[in-house]
Protein backbone atom coordinates (compact mmCIF):
# COMPACT_ATOMS: atom_id res chain seq x y z
CA UNK A 1 0.00 0.00 0.00
CA UNK A 2 1.38 3.47 -1.01
CA UNK A 3 2.84 4.93 1.77
CA UNK A 4 1.91 8.16 3.13
CA UNK A 5 -0.70 9.24 0.68
CA UNK A 6 -2.18 13.05 0.58
CA UNK A 7 -4.72 15.27 -1.27
CA UNK A 8 -4.61 18.17 -3.05
CA UNK A 9 -6.40 20.66 -5.64
CA UNK A 10 -5.30 19.56 -9.20
CA UNK A 11 -3.31 21.68 -11.12
CA UNK A 12 -5.08 22.49 -15.17
CA UNK A 13 -2.05 19.54 -16.08
CA UNK A 14 -3.84 17.69 -13.46
CA UNK A 15 -7.14 17.20 -14.76
CA UNK A 16 -5.71 15.88 -18.04
CA UNK A 17 -4.93 12.68 -15.71
CA UNK A 18 -8.37 12.55 -14.70
CA UNK A 19 -9.71 13.16 -18.46
CA UNK A 20 -7.91 10.01 -19.53
CA UNK A 21 -8.37 8.03 -16.29
CA UNK A 22 -12.63 8.68 -17.23
CA UNK A 23 -11.51 7.45 -20.91
CA UNK A 24 -9.82 4.28 -19.73
CA UNK A 25 -13.21 4.03 -17.95
CA UNK A 26 -15.26 4.31 -21.22
CA UNK A 27 -16.39 7.33 -20.61
CA UNK A 28 -15.96 9.07 -23.42
CA UNK A 29 -14.97 12.37 -22.50
CA UNK A 30 -14.69 15.17 -24.90
CA UNK A 31 -11.76 16.32 -27.21
CA UNK A 32 -11.45 19.80 -25.88
CA UNK A 33 -13.07 19.56 -22.25
CA UNK A 34 -10.42 20.00 -19.84
CA UNK A 35 -10.19 24.20 -20.20
CA UNK A 36 -13.98 24.52 -19.85
CA UNK A 37 -14.19 22.35 -17.36
CA UNK A 38 -10.85 23.61 -15.32
CA UNK A 39 -11.93 27.24 -15.45
CA UNK A 40 -15.35 26.36 -14.25
CA UNK A 41 -14.33 26.20 -10.79
CA UNK A 42 -10.57 26.15 -10.65
CA UNK A 43 -10.50 24.64 -7.10
CA UNK A 44 -13.37 21.73 -7.42
CA UNK A 45 -10.55 19.46 -8.57
CA UNK A 46 -8.49 17.17 -6.07
CA UNK A 47 -6.16 14.25 -6.67
CA UNK A 48 -4.91 12.22 -3.71
CA UNK A 49 -1.22 10.74 -4.40
CA UNK A 50 1.92 8.89 -2.66
CA UNK A 51 4.94 10.48 -1.52
CA UNK A 52 6.26 9.85 -4.91
CA UNK A 53 3.79 12.03 -6.70
CA UNK A 54 1.84 8.39 -8.08
CA UNK A 55 -1.67 9.08 -8.12
CA UNK A 56 -3.91 6.91 -6.70
CA UNK A 57 -7.85 8.47 -6.74
CA UNK A 58 -9.25 11.58 -8.42
CA UNK A 59 -12.62 13.39 -7.68
CA UNK A 60 -14.17 16.82 -8.99
CA UNK A 61 -16.17 19.09 -6.79
CA UNK A 62 -17.38 22.06 -8.43
CA UNK A 63 -19.22 24.91 -6.62
CA UNK A 64 -22.60 26.77 -8.61
CA UNK A 65 -23.25 29.85 -6.67
CA UNK A 66 -23.01 29.03 -3.16
CA UNK A 67 -26.10 26.25 -3.07
CA UNK A 68 -25.37 23.79 -5.42
CA UNK A 69 -22.31 21.77 -6.04
CA UNK A 70 -21.48 18.79 -8.53
CA UNK A 71 -19.67 15.45 -8.14
CA UNK A 72 -17.65 13.83 -11.27
CA UNK A 73 -14.35 12.37 -12.14
CA UNK A 74 -14.61 10.31 -8.76
CA UNK A 75 -12.19 7.07 -10.21
CA UNK A 76 -9.61 5.56 -7.97
CA UNK A 77 -7.16 4.32 -10.23
CA UNK A 78 -7.87 -0.21 -10.47
CA UNK A 79 -4.21 -0.85 -9.23
CA UNK A 80 -5.24 0.94 -5.81
CA UNK A 81 -8.46 -0.22 -5.28
CA UNK A 82 -10.31 -1.57 -2.21
CA UNK A 83 -7.57 0.49 -0.50
CA UNK A 84 -9.65 3.58 0.65
CA UNK A 85 -7.75 5.66 -1.51
CA UNK A 86 -11.76 6.30 -3.23
CA UNK A 87 -13.34 6.95 0.06
CA UNK A 88 -10.60 9.31 1.35
CA UNK A 89 -11.01 11.55 -2.15
CA UNK A 90 -14.69 10.55 -2.17
CA UNK A 91 -15.03 12.44 2.07
CA UNK A 92 -12.88 15.30 0.95
CA UNK A 93 -14.74 16.49 -2.01
CA UNK A 94 -18.41 16.01 0.16
CA UNK A 95 -16.61 18.77 3.04
CA UNK A 96 -15.62 21.10 0.62
CA UNK A 97 -19.43 21.06 -0.35
CA UNK A 98 -20.65 20.83 2.80
CA UNK A 99 -23.68 23.24 2.99
CA UNK A 100 -25.05 22.33 -0.58
CA UNK A 101 -27.17 20.17 -2.42
CA UNK A 102 -25.20 18.44 -4.11
CA UNK A 103 -25.53 15.97 -7.38
CA UNK A 104 -24.12 13.36 -9.37
CA UNK A 105 -24.56 11.50 -12.25
CA UNK A 106 -24.18 7.54 -10.84
CA UNK A 107 -23.33 4.79 -12.82
CA UNK A 108 -25.10 1.14 -11.75
CA UNK A 109 -22.15 -0.17 -9.51
CA UNK A 110 -21.93 2.73 -7.44
CA UNK A 111 -25.69 3.93 -7.06
CA UNK A 112 -26.06 1.87 -3.28
CA UNK A 113 -22.68 3.49 -1.94
CA UNK A 114 -24.20 6.92 -3.06
CA UNK A 115 -27.36 5.90 -0.86
CA UNK A 116 -25.11 5.01 1.49
CA UNK A 117 -23.85 8.56 2.12
CA UNK A 118 -26.70 10.02 2.06
CA UNK A 119 -27.82 10.33 -2.17
CA UNK A 120 -31.39 9.50 -3.57
CA UNK A 121 -32.52 8.98 -6.66
CA UNK A 122 -34.16 11.51 -8.87
CA UNK A 123 -34.57 9.88 -12.08
CA UNK A 124 -32.38 8.07 -14.77
CA UNK A 125 -30.20 9.20 -17.60
CA UNK A 126 -30.38 6.80 -20.42
CA UNK A 127 -26.94 7.26 -22.94
CA UNK A 128 -27.96 6.74 -26.94
CA UNK A 129 -25.42 6.72 -29.30
CA UNK A 130 -25.34 5.61 -33.41
CA UNK A 131 -25.15 6.84 -37.05
CA UNK A 132 -28.00 9.23 -37.91
CA UNK A 133 -28.25 10.20 -41.25
CA UNK A 134 -29.94 13.54 -40.78
CA UNK A 135 -29.13 16.92 -42.72
CA UNK A 136 -28.79 20.40 -40.88
CA UNK A 137 -32.52 21.60 -42.16
CA UNK A 138 -32.66 25.11 -43.90
CA UNK A 139 -34.62 26.48 -41.16
CA UNK A 140 -34.43 30.42 -40.92
CA UNK A 141 -35.36 30.16 -37.40
CA UNK A 142 -31.92 28.40 -36.86
CA UNK A 143 -28.91 30.28 -35.68
CA UNK A 144 -25.25 29.59 -35.09
CA UNK A 145 -24.30 30.29 -31.31
CA UNK A 146 -22.60 33.30 -31.16
CA UNK A 147 -21.43 35.99 -28.56
CA UNK A 148 -24.54 38.30 -30.23
CA UNK A 149 -26.89 35.45 -28.94
CA UNK A 150 -24.89 34.69 -25.58
CA UNK A 151 -27.38 37.51 -23.24
CA UNK A 152 -30.12 35.24 -24.53
CA UNK A 153 -29.17 31.59 -24.32
CA UNK A 154 -27.67 32.66 -20.58
CA UNK A 155 -31.44 33.67 -19.52
CA UNK A 156 -32.73 31.05 -21.41
CA UNK A 157 -31.01 28.14 -19.68
CA UNK A 158 -31.99 29.60 -16.25
CA UNK A 159 -34.31 27.32 -16.35
CA UNK A 160 -32.89 24.01 -17.07
CA UNK A 161 -29.89 24.51 -14.09
CA UNK A 162 -30.39 25.00 -10.27
CA UNK A 163 -27.60 27.98 -9.70
CA UNK A 164 -25.50 30.29 -12.67
CA UNK A 165 -23.04 28.75 -14.31
CA UNK A 166 -22.79 31.53 -16.74
CA UNK A 167 -18.92 30.94 -16.74
CA UNK A 168 -19.26 27.69 -17.73
CA UNK A 169 -22.01 28.55 -20.48
CA UNK A 170 -20.03 31.31 -22.15
CA UNK A 171 -16.62 28.73 -22.47
CA UNK A 172 -19.52 25.81 -23.89
CA UNK A 173 -20.82 28.11 -26.65
CA UNK A 174 -17.92 29.76 -27.77
CA UNK A 175 -17.98 30.61 -31.13
CA UNK A 176 -15.84 29.39 -33.93
CA UNK A 177 -14.36 26.82 -31.67
CA UNK A 178 -12.78 23.89 -33.95
CA UNK A 179 -14.72 21.18 -32.29
CA UNK A 180 -17.71 22.26 -30.34
CA UNK A 181 -20.51 24.12 -32.23
CA UNK A 182 -23.77 25.06 -31.20
CA UNK A 183 -27.08 26.26 -32.66
CA UNK A 184 -30.07 27.89 -31.35
CA UNK A 185 -33.74 28.27 -32.52
CA UNK A 186 -35.31 31.89 -32.55
CA UNK A 187 -38.66 32.84 -33.41
CA UNK A 188 -40.03 36.42 -33.09
CA UNK A 189 -36.68 37.27 -30.35
CA UNK A 190 -38.18 34.39 -28.63
CA UNK A 191 -35.34 31.30 -28.10
CA UNK A 192 -37.04 28.11 -28.48
CA UNK A 193 -34.08 25.47 -27.37
CA UNK A 194 -30.53 25.61 -27.97
CA UNK A 195 -28.22 22.56 -28.30
CA UNK A 196 -24.17 22.25 -28.40
CA UNK A 197 -22.50 19.57 -30.24
CA UNK A 198 -18.37 18.39 -29.25
CA UNK A 199 -15.75 16.20 -30.65
CA UNK A 200 -15.04 13.56 -28.14
CA UNK A 201 -12.32 10.45 -28.45
CA UNK A 202 -15.59 8.23 -30.06
CA UNK A 203 -17.39 10.50 -32.00
CA UNK A 204 -19.75 13.26 -30.78
CA UNK A 205 -21.85 14.25 -28.01
CA UNK A 206 -25.15 16.28 -28.00
CA UNK A 207 -25.13 18.60 -24.62
CA UNK A 208 -27.42 20.15 -23.72
CA UNK A 209 -30.39 19.80 -25.83
CA UNK A 210 -33.18 21.81 -24.59
CA UNK A 211 -36.43 22.71 -26.43
CA UNK A 212 -39.67 23.77 -25.65
CA UNK A 213 -41.46 20.96 -27.66
CA UNK A 214 -40.27 17.85 -29.61
CA UNK A 215 -40.41 19.55 -33.02
CA UNK A 216 -38.32 21.91 -31.41
CA UNK A 217 -35.66 19.24 -30.24
CA UNK A 218 -35.79 17.58 -33.81
CA UNK A 219 -34.82 20.75 -35.67
CA UNK A 220 -32.11 21.05 -33.18
CA UNK A 221 -30.81 17.62 -32.93
CA UNK A 222 -31.23 17.61 -36.99
CA UNK A 223 -29.27 21.02 -37.04
CA UNK A 224 -26.45 18.93 -34.88
CA UNK A 225 -26.01 15.95 -36.16
CA UNK A 226 -26.19 17.25 -39.51
CA UNK A 227 -22.69 19.05 -38.82
CA UNK A 228 -21.59 15.18 -38.24
CA UNK A 229 -23.46 13.31 -41.23
CA UNK A 230 -22.38 9.67 -40.92
CA UNK A 231 -20.26 9.50 -37.93
CA UNK A 232 -21.26 8.18 -34.19
CA UNK A 233 -23.63 10.65 -32.19
CA UNK A 234 -24.28 10.40 -28.38
CA UNK A 235 -27.21 12.00 -26.60
CA UNK A 236 -27.88 11.33 -22.85
CA UNK A 237 -31.60 11.68 -22.52
CA UNK A 238 -33.53 12.24 -18.84
CA UNK A 239 -35.91 8.93 -18.91
CA UNK A 240 -38.84 10.67 -17.38
CA UNK A 241 -38.83 12.64 -21.15
CA UNK A 242 -40.29 10.14 -23.67
CA UNK A 243 -40.44 12.24 -26.46
CA UNK A 244 -36.42 12.78 -25.88
CA UNK A 245 -36.55 8.86 -26.09
CA UNK A 246 -38.46 9.11 -29.04
CA UNK A 247 -36.50 11.83 -30.61
CA UNK A 248 -33.36 9.67 -30.50
CA UNK A 249 -34.90 5.98 -31.06
CA UNK A 250 -36.29 8.01 -34.55
CA UNK A 251 -33.04 8.21 -35.69
CA UNK A 252 -31.37 5.05 -35.04
CA UNK A 253 -29.62 5.13 -31.85
CA UNK A 254 -29.65 2.88 -29.38
CA UNK A 255 -29.37 2.67 -25.76
CA UNK A 256 -25.81 2.09 -24.64
CA UNK A 257 -24.87 2.86 -20.92
CA UNK A 258 -26.73 4.38 -17.78
CA UNK A 259 -26.68 6.48 -14.79
CA UNK A 260 -28.60 7.66 -12.07
CA UNK A 261 -29.54 11.34 -11.47
CA UNK A 262 -29.21 11.68 -7.75
CA UNK A 263 -28.76 14.20 -5.08
CA UNK A 264 -28.06 14.89 -1.20
CA UNK A 265 -30.23 17.32 -0.14
CA UNK A 266 -33.03 19.37 -1.86
CA UNK A 267 -33.07 18.04 -4.98
CA UNK A 268 -33.93 20.42 -7.56
CA UNK A 269 -37.62 20.98 -10.00
CA UNK A 270 -36.05 20.42 -13.53
CA UNK A 271 -38.31 20.52 -16.45
CA UNK A 272 -37.08 17.61 -17.61
CA UNK A 273 -39.67 17.27 -20.28
CA UNK A 274 -37.88 19.90 -21.90
CA UNK A 275 -34.48 18.15 -20.82
CA UNK A 276 -33.96 16.44 -24.30
CA UNK A 277 -29.90 16.24 -23.78
CA UNK A 278 -28.16 16.81 -20.66
CA UNK A 279 -25.31 18.83 -20.69
CA UNK A 280 -22.66 16.29 -19.23
CA UNK A 281 -22.09 13.62 -16.90
CA UNK A 282 -19.48 15.51 -15.10
CA UNK A 283 -20.69 18.77 -14.44
CA UNK A 284 -23.95 18.52 -15.12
Amino acid sequence: MPLNPTIRSMTRDDLKCAIDWAANEGWNPGEHDLDVFFDTDPGGYFIREDAEGTPLSVISAVRYGSRFGFIGFYICHPEHRGSGHGWAIWQHAMSHLQGRTVGLDGVIDQQDNYRKSGFENKHRNIRYEGVPLVDTPMDPRLSILGQGLFPSIRDYDAAFFQEDREPFLKAWTMPGHPTRRGFALIEDGRILGYGVIRKCLDGFKIGPLFAETPKHADILFRALAGQVKGQTVVLDVPEPNAAGLELAERYGLSASFETARMYKGPAPDLPLQRIYGITTFELG
